[in-house]
């Protein structure tokens, strides 16, 4: 069945907080040899640098939860738009160390409060046949940004610009943010949200444009209701309790083997392992846009199946490409040292796109989607916060850790990943549930949540 209007604009636009996220996350790893200069850092403090945003989305993945069951989630996406501008201008400007870190700290707190609110957001205003896509447009959305940010890097580079040019780089997320702010107006406030306030006159209005799983406006809204239990005060329910231990579980760990995964250090780090593998400047720069353009192709393909196929099988297919790509690049890293010829420098560059191609059609597409779906309509706001911070906490370690570890051995690192996937994958086919087809509401029977 086709989307209505309403729906498609109003997960397009939430889904701008993702583009955002994969701009601001992709963005530093074409500055890091000029942060590196202007701020004389080491590789210790590099790495911590780097991680300075990560640790703003912990803290965004963790505070966000409560302002948007409080005040929903429409209005926390306008405050997250103004960090997303606040923190371009600022670490753009930035003359001393410290203040980059705050900036980028802030940053990071919109990242962290995207990755929460967004996913929840889209899952709440669309009915279960096309939650999965909608939900998943939030991902196509961060690939996006991604790759706009490797080719704005790559851009910015050519123009030769010199000590200015990390600023520069910085600076063009300003636009995409000021834009954010302004469309989440024409947005409608999360049905389930309303009806949680009390509100379900407003509720109606906004199912009856964007649509509903039982065909009935009634139905749906007493089925809300009723997942709500409106006897009590869903936001002063206790989280961690035993009646929520298996989404709890199983949003940590989708979480956590996302990153397990290495898909962090990629990110921030992609010129540094292409040099690494040999590589000049200008073409480690140019071999990240490729890793941009894998990211938003074999998401958009992921998009237009997940509804299909489930979210299991896609967990699967990316699970296998994760273990043989990773495997690859220990290989060659073992294999050639620090001494890579053409041929060693090629091995690494298919291999780390092949492990883009499996995380963007499997982990990259389903973590937002299975996270926004597990938790019951009472408890989700503090449900993907849970599983966001769970998420941001694995990247900070993974991503400040790296540039010390792959200094070490290349091969090391690459092959503890893939030992890791081999544990994502016997957890894909022995634990997680499959979700397609199901409204929210009854992947919470189904998970024993009464």
């Amino acid at each position: 069945m086709r989307s209505k209007p309403t729906l498609l604009l109003s997960a397009i636009v939430a889904a701008l907080g993702g583009l955002l996220f994969g701009f601001d996350t992709a963005v530093i790893s074409g500055t890091t040899q000029w942060l590196e200069e202007f701020f004389q850092l080491s590789k210790a403090t590099l790495g911590f640098t780097v991680a300075s945003a990560i640790l703003g989305t912990i803290a965004g993945s963790v505070i966000v939860g409560r302002p948007a069951d409080f005040i929903g989630r429409r209005n926390v996406l306008f405050i997250l738009a103004l960090l997303y501008l606040l923190s371009a201008l600022g670490s753009a400007m930035a003359q001393n160390w410290i203040m980059f870190l705050i900036y980028r700290f802030l940053g990071g707190i919109g990242v962290g409060g995207s990755s929460v609110v967004a996913p929840m957001y889209i899952a709440e205003i669309t009915p279960a046949r096309l939650r999965g896509r909608m939900v998943a447009i939030v991902q196509v959305n961060v690939v996006s940004g991604m790759l706009i940010a490797y080719l704005s890097n790559y851009l910015i580079a050519s123009m030769e610009l010199g000590a200015v040019e990390w600023r520069w780089m910085f600076g063009v997320e300003a636009i995409p943010a000021f834009l954010f702010f302004i469309l989440l107006f024409f947005i409608p406030l999360s049905p389930r949200w309303l009806v949680a306030e009390g509100r379900d006159d407003r509720a109606a209005q906004v199912l009856e444009r964007c649509g509903t799983d039982h065909g009935s406006i009634e139905d749906e809204i007493n089925e809300i209701r009723t997942s709500l239990d409106m006897k009590t005060d869903h936001r002063r329910e206790r989280f961690f309790s035993a009646k929520f231990m298996k989404p709890i579980l199983l949003a940590m760990a989708i979480a956590i083997f996302n990153q397990l995964s290495g898909i962090n250090a990629v990110l921030y780090y992609a010129p540094h392992i292409f040099r690494m593998a040999g590589a000049g400047s200008d073409s480690a720069l140019l071999q990240s846009v490729a890793i941009g353009g894998t990211f938003v192709i074999f998401t958009a393909l992921a998009l237009t199946i997940i509804d299909r196929f489930g979210r299991k099988k896609l967990m699967i297919v990316g699970s296998v490409g994760y273990i043989v790509s990773l495997a690859v690049t220990a290989w060659a890293f073992y294999t050639y040292g620090t001494e890579f010829s053409r041929a060693g420098g090629t091995v690494v560059l298919i291999s780390i796109l092949v492990f883009v191609a499996a995380h963007s059609f499997g982990q990259g597409t389903v973590i937002w989607v299975f996270i926004s779906e597990v938790f019951p309509n009472r408890v989700r706001a503090r449900g993907q916060a849970l599983g966001s911070f769970t998420h941001w906490f694995m990247a900070a370690a993974i991503s400040w850790t790296f540039p010390v570890i792959a200094d070490i051995s290349g091969g090391h690192t690459f092959a503890f990943y893939a030992l890791c996937m081999v544990g994502q994958l016997l957890w894909v086919l022995l634990v997680m549930p499959e979700t397609k087809g199901l409204s929210l509401e009854e992947i919470q029977k189904r998970l024993g949540i009464k």
